[in-house]
């Protein structure tokens, strides 16, 4: 009886130290009202969910920190990241679900924050929200892409990110290949690595280590976010009332927040992420049906399998694991490349005088998959004998994936060649392989736990 007293008095404690430490910081968040007027709203699901956006804040850095992680330019008053964080209602699972920046969306209609103009829905890439009308379009774009009704708004900019891991220590993570991105200044080996927080921003914002583009970026961002829990759960931090008034301090001091996320729900996400382990958590991807859907005025966005995706948003609003809603691609006998066709971008040259070979590699290439011009022209040489693959260095995985697509061919490096690959058609010429991504296929939902997550 002693010691069960004894213990009550130490739990009662900690949970008043708990609550005096983090009692105030609600006060240090800057506020927004993403929920105002909003009607004709998702019918509630059951857990918590939470849109968490990474805002393009570089104007709050320093002009060290600028040039240290190449953070030049005007902040583009946008949202770099995009992601629904699901913590289920029993307090035992997280999923995360990111929506690529580039997705393609339609607006509800709105007030442009900016001009003050009243617009009727129309098309965007849904990055683009924000800039016409801050967190309540995000929300609203959201709500009516995926039917998930969002409980929470989080908003992060680069500032506290960085604080966030400076004051968590650093973050493990690990590449089998080396990851080097001249845009950012990322330049990882091969190996496991702890980042602070300048470096670890370069690993979150990197688009340029391959062709994979965001895709590929926002693969690195799950990684990243299950090595934090890993973190966040392994180091003592969430057992420890001050250390958590730290961490979050670090986070609330540079982040907005709808005006119902205040400390209770700090202290109940902090309860609850004691017990979370890396298995507790899921990582997917909105599923692709189309990943070069071109729109007049847009470019091009990526367009959500509409089945698929449902099937996903539904899983989040009955609260289900995610991988109840993901499909592992099925064999179908093509050959396995590190980077999916679709994400690699192709100039066919006709490199003989054979009229018409440019037109059938395309064509062939694109049937394929891969993201050819459609428009083949005549190489400055009509004697090639033997296909080539010229491509930039940045983009060699992409150019193995497209050489193991021609086979026979000769991979040629050319510094400043750029994202779109060229294929110069030679007499050897016989056909186009089927190739497909290793791990995830267009509109495939592949879903990741954060204990599987190793080194790749």
């Amino acid at each position: 009886m002693r010691a069960t007293t004894t213990l009550s008095v130490v739990l009662l404690a900690a949970a008043g130290i708990g609550h005096s430490v983090v009692a105030g910081l609600d006060a240090e968040i800057a506020r927004v009202d993403p929920f105002k007027d909003m009607k004709n709203r998702p019918r509630a699901g059951h857990g918590m969910n939470v849109l968490l956006v990474g805002t393009d804040g570089r104007d709050n850095i320093t002009e060290t920190e600028r040039r240290r992680y190449r953070l030049g330019g005007a902040p583009c008053h946008c949202t770099d990241t995009i992601m629904i964080v699901h913590i289920s209602e029993d307090r035992e699972r997280a999923s995360v679900v990111s929506l690529p920046r580039d997705s393609y969306a339609e607006t509800p209609p709105h007030t442009d924050q900016v001009t003050g103009k009243e617009h009727s829905g129309h098309p965007i890439k849904i990055n683009s929200a924000y800039a016409e009308g801050g967190p309540q379009l995000t929300v609203r774009t959201v709500e009516n892409m995926t039917h998930v009704k969002i409980d929470h708004y989080l908003e992060v900019d680069f500032t506290s990110f960085m604080k966030t891991v400076d004051v968590l220590g650093g973050v493990r993570i690990c590449t089998a290949k080396p990851l080097k991105d001249s845009y950012t200044g990322l330049d990882l080996a091969p190996g496991a690595h702890t980042l602070q927080g300048g470096q670890a921003l370069q690993y979150v914002r990197s688009r340029h280590t391959d062709g994979s583009s965001d895709l590929g970026r926002m693969k690195r961002q799950q990684r990243f976010l299950a090595a934090l829990v890993e973190r966040a759960t392994s180091s003592g931090v969430l057992l420890n009332p001050l250390r958590f008034r730290d961490v979050t301090r670090a986070v609330l001091g540079s982040v907005r927040a709808d005006r119902g996320f205040g400390t209770d729900e700090l202290l109940d996400l902090g309860r609850a992420m004691r017990t979370f382990s890396p298995s507790s958590s899921e990582f997917t991807t909105v599923p692709i049906g189309e990943l070069d859907h071109v729109v007049k005025g847009l470019g091009s966005t990526l367009k959500w399998d509409p089945v698929k995706s449902q099937r996903l948003f539904r899983a989040l609003r009955e609260d289900e694991p995610l991988a109840s809603a993901g499909a592992r691609p099925r064999d179908d006998g093509a050959t396995r490349v590190d980077v999916a066709p679709q994400q690699i971008r192709v100039q066919v040259e006709n490199g003989t005088r054979t009229a018409g070979l440019g037109r059938r590699v395309d064509a062939a290439l694109a049937a394929t998959g891969f993201r050819t011009t459609r428009q083949p022209v005549s190489a400055a040489a009509p004697s090639t004998r033997r296909t080539v693959v010229a491509y930039d260095p940045r983009w060699d995985r992409s150019a193995k994936s497209l050489a193991t697509a021609l086979p026979g061919s000769e991979l040629r490096a050319v510094k400043g060649l750029g994202p779109t690959l060229k294929v110069i058609a030679g007499t050897d010429f016989h056909q186009v392989r089927k190739v497909r991504a290793a791990q995830v296929e267009q509109g495939e939902s592949t879903v990741v736990r954060g204990d599987e997550v190793g080194c790749s």
